[in-house]
């Protein structure tokens, strides 16, 4: 066992508290207790998280899928992490949940913690990190079924609708889940490359109306005929489809190719006085997005997370886009390659040139007044510091930091070691303030 004691020396009562105490420590003590042997060592007095008693966030999306694998599979107690998960009703109540404590870590999307920090989008100003990407791809823009056969994945097609509804004094209405968000950015983009201005932060400028909608409420609300397009994470894209109301534009991997999506946040604080757990909480995340993207899996990962208490639909809602089986609604059907990703391709490493992006896009959307620290912004955000240092504690080989240039579908290319404000003020739709 690694250590010789001789019990027949001590005292009757020093043998048997030796035994306890030996039996306690070693791999036969985790077998008596029940434990897979594989797990012999998994976690240490000395890497024991600081605060084991972690509340996650989550929306009710596809891509929470690693925390509720985690705490499903029991990855997180594996790692010593007593984990609980709870369902926000929206984005912004996360993030609160998150800045007040109620909640220690969260599923987020990737401009959020961003934002957060720098005060932007009408909250206050509080730091959080990054030290984990989530996914890759998997997002969709849907739109009403009056524009079936009339618009697809290129949005030039849609700008004359635009134009003689905003002439009519009734803009059209494209929903997003959160202004500095994933899909926001995601709909800005694609809008802008067809000439449609979706305007600035405040609305100033815009072609068309922005409204903000909890991802669970946007079938209902195009259902009803409150607006004509969204953008959102799944199932909410299959079911607009399923409910005969809408159909699928683009999925978001057609406009960038592995594009970032949701991260694991936590607050500055949090982080910085609790490193371990931390770490912890990223070792439990890799085994989970490990599972994940084991695509034996995924039949299993859609019957756990559409659980009432996840996301709250039918398994088969979530499926075939996990697969990369995607029927568009409009007569469209293809097998994409480039489907949601939790673990392949260095997913999950927290890339800097991710966050300079997203603020080339807050700059380019006029959120900010001026230049952003791009540098300095993304040093805070961006933790690869813990993501590097989990990973070689669990003897992980990543693929490390890139920055290598990203070109998105309208052909302009992103250079993460450019000119960055140059970038930002290249674009000719654009909500820049000066």
């Amino acid at each position: 066992m690694g250590r010789n004691l001789d019990f027949s020396a001590m005292s009757s009562s020093q043998s048997i508290h030796t035994r306890r105490q030996f039996i306690s420590t070693s791999a036969l003590g985790l077998l008596a207790a029940g434990l897979p042997t594989g797990w012999a060592g998994a976690q240490s007095t000395n890497d024991a998280p600081e605060t084991p008693n972690v509340n996650f966030g989550i929306i009710a999306l596809t891509d929470c899928s690693p925390i509720v694998i985690a705490h499903e599979k029991g990855f997180f107690k594996k790692y010593g992490i007593q984990s609980k998960v709870t369902k926000g009703a929206s984005w912004a109540a996360i993030r609160d949940s998150l800045a007040n404590g109620d909640i220690q870590a969260t599923h987020m999307l990737i401009g959020m913690p961003i934002a957060s920090t720098m005060g932007l989008g009408g909250a206050p100003k509080k730091p959080m990190v990054i030290p984990w990407l989530l996914n890759r791809n998997g997002q969709s823009i849907s739109l009403a079924n009056s524009l079936k056969g009339k618009v697809g994945a290129d949005p030039k097609p849609l700008k004359p609708f635009v134009d003689a509804a905003k002439a009519a004094g009734h803009p059209m209405s494209f929903a997003m889940t959160f202004p500095p968000g994933t899909h926001a950015m995601w709909l800005r983009y694609w809008l802008a490359a067809g000439g449609i201005n979706p305007g600035d932060a405040s609305g100033a400028g815009a072609d068309i109306s922005l409204p903000t909608i909890p991802p669970p409420q946007m079938v209902a609300n195009m259902k009803v005929g409150k607006m004509d397009g969204f953008c959102v994470g799944e199932p909410w894209n299959a079911q607009a489809i399923s409910d005969g109301i809408g159909f699928t534009a683009i999925n978001s991997q057609q406009i960038w190719k592995d594009h970032p999506e949701k991260v694991c946040a936590f607050t500055e604080e949090f982080a910085e006085k609790n490193p371990k757990t931390v770490k912890a909480v990223l070792k439990a995340l890799h085994e989970a997005s490990v599972w994940l993207d084991n695509m034996a899996n995924r039949a299993e990962q859609a019957k756990i997370v559409s659980a009432t208490s996840y996301i709250n639909c039918a398994p088969e809602m979530l499926l075939n886009r996990l697969q990369g089986k995607y029927d568009m609604g409009d007569g469209r059907r293809f097998r994409d390659p480039d489907y949601m990703i939790f673990s392949s391709r260095n997913c999950n490493f927290p890339q800097p040139k991710y966050c300079k992006w997203w603020l080339t896009q807050l700059r380019r959307w006029g959120f900010t007044d001026g230049a952003p620290d791009y540098e300095a912004v993304t040093k805070q955000v961006m933790r690869t510091d813990f993501y590097e240092e989990a990973m070689k504690e669990i003897g992980y080989a990543h693929g490390g930091l890139d920055n290598s240039p990203e070109t998105l579908f309208d052909g302009v290319k992103f250079d993460p070691a450019g000119d960055l404000e140059a970038y930002a003020k290249s674009f000719s739709v654009t909500g820049l303030k000066s």
